[in-house]
């Protein structure tokens, strides 16, 4: 096995001095503020997490650097809001044409620094590029009688959808008339970002595109008074972090955060449908935040439940996404790739060892040895899928997402049961039911607290039209998705009240 020649990690890096050379260098990247590449901040070691190839790492500012770029932001919004719909539209889609033209650039980058599977990252840059161009067509509706923000939008998003959510949304938010600030993910997407942030700038958008560790930027980038919007999309943890810095400013804000995405089954017959659908939510080794960690089974259907299971988890794919036999072998289609980073997979097998002593019982543990790599190749970010039945409450298991390949099986008895435990998390973003009945469907869904609930199907973001958000402690603020993302970008008239989870009310669209 050999990685695929012409997509090693300086082959892509050298590509990306040559195609934007005002934002990478031979020995660093750069941030970009105040209309300009600015080589500041101190770049920091990053090892890739599909073999530990050394690339390139994120040039973190201190405080005062992020706040002089957000003034920055600041002056950039004053004079953009004002800029002509018909203007910010040719230059959104000329943007969008400029990153179509290095899609398999992007998506190779997203490979090395992510580990998403060439498949998968491919589907992330076309995700994020057909999304603008709706809303490019769309935006003359969506924007009628309302207003850009008063400032800019500052977007502070996890590592697993640098296109698709990320940058989608930042192209979204400046067609709406904004100026647009983002962090670079701690964890990942720096050169992805900065390649799509350099071909943006080329057409005018008011970016701006920063690094630097939460804590030092969160009272610049979350809590300064010039900001329009606040948009953080991660974990529980950080997320409360976020809205603690938010609780006194009347701020426009859209928090999405982790909930526990369950999968109930319950008088249900479809065995091989299930089974193919559970092989597909181990899309991208479930770093997502609409995976399904957790199934809901109704113990007398456990049997047949789980001989689709295991039919579906012993089909998988994983391993180095670019190990080719031969140099003219396509690249492998894999499920998954390694996850974030090494301290991610070890942070997982110690859950798994834990719950397990404490009671669960696994009922899958792949071997990570069974994996796709290259010979003697660093594999300490990979995880191979596991099952556990009944993890024991104490166990993070039982009531938060892993983010990762560990799926987790409940079996109840009563329709109350089935409700209690798929609500474990006190509130979700997406939740399926597969059972026979539709009027079953009916009378369970309502009492599903998600945002989402499939029958049958899984539910996911979505794209275009489709609405996202989330209910309980997965989502503060305002929903997104469709028209709902350009209302988050914009005022409206007075005393509006915008669909969203807020603390005073919750308003489902």
């Amino acid at each position: 096995m050999q990685v695929k020649p012409g997509t090693s990690w300086q082959d892509a890096y050298d590509r990306c001095c040559e195609g934007a050379p005002e934002a990478f260098h031979h020995d660093r990247v750069l941030n970009h503020w105040g209309g300009f590449w600015q080589r500041d901040g101190r770049p920091a070691p990053v090892f890739s997490p599909v073999d530990g190839t050394a690339i390139a790492g994120p040039p973190r500012l201190d405080r005062a650097g992020a706040a002089r770029a957000v003034a920055g932001a600041v002056e950039e919004h004053r004079r953009w809001r004002h800029v002509p719909l018909e203007e910010r539209k040719a230059r959104v889609s000329a943007a969008v044409e400029s990153m179509a033209a290095h899609r398999d650039l992007l998506a190779l980058l997203l490979v090395w620094e992510i580990g998403k599977p060439w498949k998968t990252a491919r589907a992330d840059v076309d995700r994020c590029l057909d999304g603008v161009r709706w809303y490019v067509e769309e935006i003359d509706r969506m924007a009628a009688g309302r207003a850009p923000l008063p400032g800019p939008v500052s977007n502070i998003a996890s590592w697993n959808y640098p296109m698709s959510v990320l940058m989608h949304a930042m192209l979204v938010q400046a067609l709406a008339g904004n100026a647009v600030i983002a962090k670079t993910p701690t964890d990942g997407g720096l050169c992805c970002l900065t390649l799509a942030c350099a071909l943006a700038v080329r057409e005018g958008l008011p970016f701006t595109l920063v690094s630097g560790s939460g804590a030092e930027l969160s009272p610049v980038l979350v809590a300064g008074r010039s900001l329009g919007c606040v948009s953080f999309v991660g974990g529980r943890d950080a997320g409360g972090n976020v809205a603690g810095s938010l609780s006194d400013l009347d701020r426009r804000h859209v928090l999405e955060q982790e909930g526990l995405n369950c999968w109930g089954v319950w008088e249900y017959s479809g065995w091989e449908l299930l089974s193919r659908q559970i092989r597909a939510s181990f899309d991208y080794g479930k770093q997502r935040c609409t995976a399904y960690p957790r199934f809901v089974v109704q113990r007398s259907l456990f049997h047949e439940f789980l001989g689709a299971y295991l039919e579906a988890v012993g089909s998988l794919r994983f391993g180095h996404p670019l190990a080719v036999a031969h140099p003219g072998d396509p690249l492998p289609e894999l499920d998954f790739g390694p996850l974030i980073n090494a301290s991610k997979a070890k942070e997982l097998a110690d859950q798994v060892d834990e719950a397990v002593a404490r009671g669960a019982v696994p009922l899958h543990r792949a071997s990570v040895e069974s994996g796709n790599f290259l010979p003697g190749q660093d594999i300490s970010a990979y995880f191979a899928p596991v099952a556990l039945l009944d993890p024991p409450r104490s166990s993070p298991l039982h009531h938060a997402e892993p983010f990762g390949p560990v799926d987790s099986f409940v079996l109840v008895d009563t329709e109350a049961e089935l409700l209690a435990a798929m609500n474990a998390s006190n509130g979700a973003l997406v939740a399926t039911l597969s059972c026979d009945e539709e009027d079953t469907y009916r009378r369970l869904a309502p009492d599903v607290r998600a945002f989402k609930v499939g029958h049958n199907r899984p539910r996911s973001r979505g794209d275009r039209e489709e609405l996202f958000g989330g209910l309980g402690a997965s989502w503060r603020g305002a929903f997104v998705g469709g028209e709902l993302l350009v209302r988050a970008a914009t005022q409206g008239p007075d005393g509006e009240r915008l669909p969203g989870n807020f603390p005073g009310y919750t308003l489902i669209p």
